[in-house]
């Protein structure tokens, strides 16, 4: 079914509501979730929105979480979401994010103890948006197994990276750290589809495209040791600096009633303090690349998408749309 991005939030902030959230989570995660939807990442949009409701009816989010923002120094913001979701915090935070990167060259935001990020290019588009370079990581509970080991050990632990350009959509790279995202895996199980070798192994450590045994085992990292290399970056930038759960010891994001106790890490650089024309510079490269090579430029296809999408609105499954209107009271 069609729904525009305003319909669509207004579903979701009353449906969060109505599970428990405050007004201001409830907009801060609707805001995200759409966006996400809108910008053709079904995975991590509607569908993964269901995820939050269950969490947010079982207690393994706190809807009612108001975070806890300390100042370490003038560059660095901390931020303890005290069990709720992890948006809140970097929207109560990002004006100061933003104006501290433009006052020292560079600025940090660090988070623990939140629900897992969602699709974690929000958070670092959102500041190329207003001229910024900016990087963001992420940890969750253990699901991707690392170098040499047939157990999980890390999250998806995914990073982004978004910068500005004068003519056009921040190029903005998202990717986690395994071959596929988790939630790919699980909507393959529900519905009676094979995945594809090299997504994952199952608890004997064997290769395996029955995604009800993946789920049992381990995600593959992708590109084997580099990629389960980048995971554990992710993991010391994401966890090991905020305080966060280990991804080992993080509660599951799906069962119990826990929070996951996840990390966020988001890095926001000022271009200008180095020179005037970085967007400028940045956009005709892309454009060289796109136009001469035939590369593929980050960030286009998501940002036509949203577009379109705000215009004409988002085609939702209505399966989707129905389990979303259930948890409205």
């Amino acid at each position: 079914m069609l729904l525009s991005i305003e319909d669509a939030e207004r579903l979701c902030v009353s449906a969060a509501r109505s599970t428990g959230a405050s007004d201001a989570v409830a907009r801060s995660l609707a805001r995200a979730t759409v966006a996400a939807e809108a910008a053709g990442q079904r995975s991590v949009g509607l569908a993964h929105f269901i995820d939050y409701l269950d969490a947010l009816k079982a207690g393994r989010i706190d809807g009612a979480a108001q975070p806890e923002i300390t100042r370490p120094t003038p560059a660095v913001i901390q931020s303890d979401a005290r069990g709720g979701i992890a948006h809140l915090g970097f929207d109560l935070c990002f004006n100061d994010l933003a104006a501290a990167a433009r006052a020292y060259g560079v600025a940090i935001f660090s988070q623990k103890n939140s629900y897992t990020a969602g699709a974690l290019g929000w958070f670092a588009s959102r500041l190329a948006e207003t001229g910024l370079i900016a990087f963001s990581a992420a940890n969750g509970p253990a699901l991707l197994a690392g170098s040499g080991t047939t157990r999980p050990v890390f999250c998806t632990n995914p990073l982004a990276f978004a910068a500005p350009r004068a003519n056009g959509p921040p190029l903005l790279i998202d990717q986690s750290s395994s071959a596929t995202a988790f939630v790919n895996v699980r909507a393959a199980a529900e519905r009676g589809e094979a995945i594809p070798q090299g997504w994952a192994i199952d608890a004997n450590g064997h290769a395996t495209t029955d995604p009800s045994e993946a789920m049992r085992g381990a995600l593959m990292a992708f590109g084997g040791a580099r990629g389960a290399n980048i995971a554990l970056m992710v993991e010391v930038l994401a966890a090991g600096l905020s305080s966060a759960n280990w991804s080992l010891d993080a509660p599951s994001f799906s069962d119990g009633s826990e929070s996951p106790g996840s990390g966020l890490f988001v890095l926001a650089i000022s271009p200008h303090v180095l020179g005037d024309d970085f967007a400028g510079r940045l956009d005709a490269h892309l454009q060289r690349l796109e136009r001469d090579y035939g590369m593929h430029v980050p960030g286009q296809a998501k940002a036509q998408s949203a577009l379109e999408a705000g215009q004409a609105g988002t085609v939702v499954d209505a399966d989707i749309v129905a389990a979303i209107r259930h948890h409205i009271a």
